[in-house]
């Protein structure tokens, strides 16, 4: 079955511009839920933490993509990790420098004792979220891209080596299988962050790049599958797998599903896709590295102002939220257009002459989405 991208699949996907920025609020939200407590927006904000796992389909789908259609290329491992690499290190580097070099602000001890208790190595190769560590709050949310960098090392390479796509389809199918069974065995070495337990999302979303790369449906066959596996996963988390360790699988299955209807739909006029495809939305979907990367740290640094906020109750809170997605976005905006954009710029160095990229499905700058 030979690896192709579908004639009816443009180059460009807008709606995953904004499915990544409702994934990034949602993140957000979820983390000043404490002080949406009363509000309307409190029984959306406790499930933001699902927002990762949206990440983790949009992250699988689109580098899997890539390393499909580039696998019989030359350089196929010095270009991908070349532009993973420019896409992921600046940003977090600058994150892991502000930190640590503002340690008693972000961490509470000096530089030192923090880089004991919080081991800086264990930042560079990308293992913080595999053992029992003390983490700093500020770059607590690494611990998504920690399970993206160690699922590529593996996926890269075994998308070059195994040849036919039932291959591919079969690892894929026992990590769906394997994640949700690792989560229910509690083993006492498992961090509650541990790559083992979270690979369902990233599954699913190589397993969508896999599936319309090498089966031949129409695109209304491919919205129907993906209507039916949104309704199916989310039901399923609303009922039978609620409070289980199979929530998070049900979540990836409704969600992947979602994901796979957008993009049979892309392009149709429809509420839903013109939400997603312009607006607030594709804005924060752009800057979505830059908000996940920087927003705790935003909230420590200014924790001054929730103090002062605290005495005005609801209000209060409210202010502080406003403040911090404020805060956060100016500051994640400002990395876009200033640091990011420019660095990404290189990437055309490390790209495969007369190949269809896949990255281009969502603007090249957002070909490796982070969590």
């Amino acid at each position: 079955m030979p690896i192709q991208r579908p004639t009816w699949l443009p180059t460009y996907l807008p709606e995953l511009d904004g499915l990544r920025g409702l994934a990034i609020l949602w993140v957000v939200l979820y983390h000043c839920h404490p002080r949406l407590e009363g509000t309307w927006l409190y029984s959306a904000s406790i499930w933001g933490w699902s927002g990762v796992i949206l990440f983790f389909i949009l992250s699988g789908f689109l580098i899997t993509s890539i390393l499909l259609t580039t696998r019989d290329k030359p350089n196929y491992y010095h270009n991908f990790h070349a532009r993973r690499a420019l896409r992921i290190w600046p940003v977090y580097l600058l994150v892991l420098a502000a930190v640590y070099l503002n340690a008693p602000w972000f961490i509470g001890p000096t530089v030192w004792d923090a880089v004991k208790t919080a081991p800086l190595l264990a930042y560079f190769f990308f293992v913080q979220n595999l053992f029992h560590l003390s983490l700093p709050p500020a770059i607590g949310p690494s611990w998504a891209l920690a399970i993206e960098e160690q699922y590529y090392f593996f996926w890269a390479p075994l998308v070059r080596i195994l040849r036919r796509p039932w291959m591919l389809a079969l690892v894929l199918a026992a990590t769906l299988v394997g994640s949700p069974l690792m989560r229910d065995t509690h083993f006492a070495w498992l961090t509650p962050t541990h790559t083992l337990i979270h690979l369902d999302g990233i599954a699913w979303g190589s397993l969508l790049a896999l599936a319309l790369h090498t089966i031949r449906l129409s695109r209304r066959a491919w919205l129907a599958l993906g209507l039916g596996g949104f309704v199916l996963g989310i039901a399923a988390a609303a009922t039978i797998a609620g409070g289980t360790a199979y929530l998070d699988s049900a979540l990836a299955l409704g969600f992947a599903g979602g994901i796979l209807a957008l993009i049979a739909s892309t392009g149709s006029r429809n509420p839903v896709n013109a939400l997603l495809s312009r607006g607030p939305l594709a804005f924060y979907g752009r800057i979505s590295y830059g908000v996940y990367m920087t927003h705790i740290m935003v909230f420590v640094f200014f924790g001054w102002f929730d103090a002062r906020m605290d005495r005005y109750g609801m209000a209060g809170n409210l202010t502080v939220v406003a403040f911090r997605l404020a805060a956060t976005t100016v500051l994640a905006t400002a990395l876009w257009y200033g640091f990011e954009s420019p660095i990404l710029k290189l990437k055309r160095h490390f790209s495969t002459p007369n190949a269809v990229d896949p990255a281009k499905m969502t603007p090249e700058t957002q070909d490796s989405a982070a969590q």
